[in-house]
């Protein structure tokens, strides 16, 4: 797992590694230039028969866009750099880098006065890339005055951009950009990845990330007090074991699936399909009484049992004592896919959850079922993991959606200790929390999820590891991790527009395949120093 980082936390690595290890920081601001040189080299072939505009501020990410320019000059290549702050303000080892290229002959043109933009606007405009060297990660706030006017003449100029360790415009932490901000098409971060890179809407200015290792030691890269994590799928390979061959079908658990009202089998479906693919030996799905033949017709792996109905035909509370009874020897069970809202449906939902010693998915309905009443989740007998979309998470919490959006990482770790539960909060890069503090992201997934049914797929394929011992947290991990792979096989076939939340069924057991083999998934990838 790859550490995920703060401006602080990243600061505070910086100075560890100068401090305990040694490690000059004009060092590392020379290997920071030179492998972001080694990656624009990776991403644009014909980089040094191009035009290369360099654009830096007066702190350390100027001092890295000068290693930039120098590298690229002492390998031919057309390069201009532009100085936005008076030189007499570029101090420590952003000085020195800067001092380094005039000796060259190289003096970045100084850009100080409104009256220089114009030709800067021509100069971008006719690059073949341009690099943003302005502000890294200690920028606070909304970029102003003439950073904020370049920001905007690039992002007008439409050219290809590398963003070095940061978009600048962005702050490190937040998913919100606070002001103007640079459309990266490439971004070099160095060392472990920002918050911002991976949290939307900020990562859409990122483009594609690469995580360079700037020779920051490996101990502190994995420091195991960094509360938030990047998952990758060597993490999730051991929810996946190998099988034994003398396995049958109850080798590999029971679950049960409550789910289902009228217009809504579908989510009882897929949920009930997806714990199956998960590897699930044998699947249970309860329903309205008067849905029952619809889905026994429907499901040819799957049994059903019929439960007493309210008159608009949701399990009503009166299904409790049978309910309790069919979950008599199952591994884990889900509660909510497409349940409804009626009252009477939403009152066994708060008495289940007391009354079941088993591992719990509580997802869509059986979260709203607790809406002002998640003190509830306190009394729960078994394991839960919880599923919410930012809407039912803000209805859970008694917050504003817009909160839940600004704040996701700290209110779903607030949510997980609150609770005592597993928090996956589905979105754009999903968060999960465990109750002890700990969080982390997931990369996998693509626009084309955005339909209806794939939550409750998500629900389906954390069950179905739950069935076979899986750890409640690496359940909600893996099941998260491949949901997302399965979308992203599904939109290099089908196209993300036409994607069905069916299709993502068809394609866990290659998901599943590839986690097994290790293959990583999303835009990020990580190269070490020197290879």
């Amino acid at each position: 797992m790859i550490n995920v980082v703060t401006a602080k936390e990243m600061q505070e690595l910086d100075r560890r590694a100068t401090a305990e290890y040694g490690i000059p920081s004009l060092l590392l601001m020379e290997n920071a230039g030179a492998e972001t040189v080694r990656e624009m080299l990776s991403a644009f072939p014909a980089l040094l028969r191009s035009r290369v505009v360099i654009l830096c501020g007066r702190g350390n990410n100027g001092g890295d866009g000068c290693v930039v320019a120098r590298h690229l000059l002492n390998r031919g290549a057309r390069v201009e750099t532009f100085l936005l702050a008076r030189p007499r303000d570029v101090t420590g080892d952003a000085r020195v880098n800067l001092e380094i290229l005039e000796k060259q002959g190289a003096t970045p043109v100084e850009i100080t006065g409104a009256g220089d933009l114009a030709a800067l606007a021509e100069r971008i405009g006719s690059a073949d890339v341009v690099v943003d060297a302005l502000l890294g990660t200690g920028a606070q706030g909304p970029a102003k005055g003439i950073l904020a006017e370049a920001i905007e003449l690039v992002n007008r100029a439409g050219r290809p951009v590398v963003a070095v360790d940061l978009p600048s415009g962005l702050t490190a932490d937040d998913p919100e950009p606070p002001g103007p901000a640079i459309r990266a098409t490439l971004t070099v971060t160095f060392a472990l990845p920002k918050r911002s890179l991976l949290l939307y809407p900020a990562a859409a200015f990122a483009g594609t990330v690469r995580i360079v290792d700037i020779g920051i030691p490996p101990a502190l890269r994995r420091e195991p007090e960094i509360p938030l994590g990047l998952l990758e799928a060597e993490d999730v390979a051991p929810a996946f074991p190998r099988r034994d061959p003398a396995a049958h079908k109850g080798t590999y658990g029971h679950v049960l699936v409550i789910a289902g009202s009228v217009g809504k089998a579908g989510a009882a479906a897929l949920a009930s399909l997806a714990a199956q693919r998960a590897g699930a030996g044998l699947v249970t799905l309860a329903v309205p009484h008067s849905l029952n033949d619809i889905l026994e017709v429907k499901l040819t792996e799957v049994m059903t049992e019929p439960l007493p109905e309210t008159e608009e035909r949701t399990i009503g509370r009166e299904a409790l004592d049978r309910v309790l009874h069919l979950a008599e020897g199952k591994s884990a069970v889900a509660i909510g896919p497409g349940l409804g809202t009626h009252p009477s449906t939403q009152k066994l939902v708060r008495e289940l959850l007391p009354s079941l010693r088993l591992p719990i998915v509580l997802d869509a309905d059986g979260l709203n079922a607790l809406a002002g009443q998640a003190e509830v989740l306190g009394q729960a007998a078994g394991p839960v993991i919880l599923t919410p979309h930012p809407g039912e998470l803000s209805r859970l919490l008694g917050v504003a959606r817009d909160e839940v959006l600004r704040k996701r990482i700290p209110l779903a770790q607030e949510a997980a200790a609150r609770f005592n539960a597993i928090l996956v909060l589905k979105m754009a890069h999903t968060v999960i929390a465990s109750p002890k503090g700990k969080a982390v992201i997931v990369p996998t997934g693509n626009p084309g999820m955005a339909t209806g049914g794939t939550g409750d797929v998500l629900t389906g394929l954390i069950l179905g590891l739950l069935a076979q011992g899986v750890e409640p947290g690496l359940a909600a991990q893996a099941g998260t991790y491949v949901h997302g792979l399965a979308g992203d096989l599904a939109a290099e076939r089908l196209g993300q527009e036409a994607m069905l939340a069916g299709d993502l069924l068809e394609h866990v057991p290659e998901a599943i395949r590839q986690v097994k083999e290790g293959r990583q998934s999303g835009n990020l990838a990580t190269r070490q120093l020197g290879n």
